[in-house]
């Protein structure tokens, strides 16, 4: 899933050291495919015991639907290694997520999944947390993150990870692109001779 330009208005989930069990429980880790993870996203912060919406959380909001980018506390996908925690995200239509930093195995599984982790200086953070619902524009080509109304801030990221994201394919899907690079590389060598025979 290519990720180039995003405009959207932000949901605010202002919580530090959100562990990646609270993003998708270890119930959710037994299924073998995507389908159906979006369920899971946040489940006991969302839902009540009788399977009701809290509506009091950020994400069920009315103002909220829509929103494509999450802005959380600091350290967010912190704890165990999961892709489900990315999956379940990107399947609830969040596309990027913008906090003062990220675990970096979280921030790995994102990236290779198609979900952007942004981050961004503490005073930038502060003013995002401050404002839900904010219009965002995330350019990721100029690693640049622009606030309605207000200046652009450069985020980093790892610009393999970017390329990637860029032309949305994994690692695999990049190999994959460079076949024909392969093949001429690979016409250029002489023939290998199997010592072992």
């Amino acid at each position: 899933m290519k990720f180039e330009k995003l405009e959207s208005k932000t949901v605010v989930l202002p919580v530090d050291n959100i562990d990646t069990d609270q993003i998708i429980p270890a119930r959710y880790l037994k299924a073998i495919s995507k389908d159906g993870l979006g369920e899971g996203l946040f489940i006991d912060w969302r839902r009540n015991p009788d399977g009701a919406l809290k509506p009091d959380f950020p994400m069920n909001k009315p103002e909220n639907q829509g929103a494509q980018i999450l802005v959380t506390g600091d350290n967010f996908g912190c704890g165990s290694s999961r892709e489900h925690a990315p999956w379940a995200l990107v399947q609830n239509g969040i596309r990027a997520v913008v906090s003062t930093s990220f675990a970096d195995i979280f921030k790995g599984n994102a990236v290779k999944n198609g979900l952007l982790p942004v981050v961004v200086p503490a005073e930038v953070h502060k003013q995002l947390l401050n404002s839900p619902g904010m219009i965002v524009t995330i350019d990721l080509a100029a690693q640049t993150l622009t606030l309605a109304g207000a200046g652009a801030v450069q985020f980093p990221i790892d610009s393999f990870a970017k390329r990637c994201m860029l032309d949305g394919v994994d690692e695999l899907g990049y190999m994959l692109h460079q076949e024909s690079a392969i093949a001429a590389f690979e016409t250029q060598h002489p023939t290998r001779i199997n010592t072992l025979s």
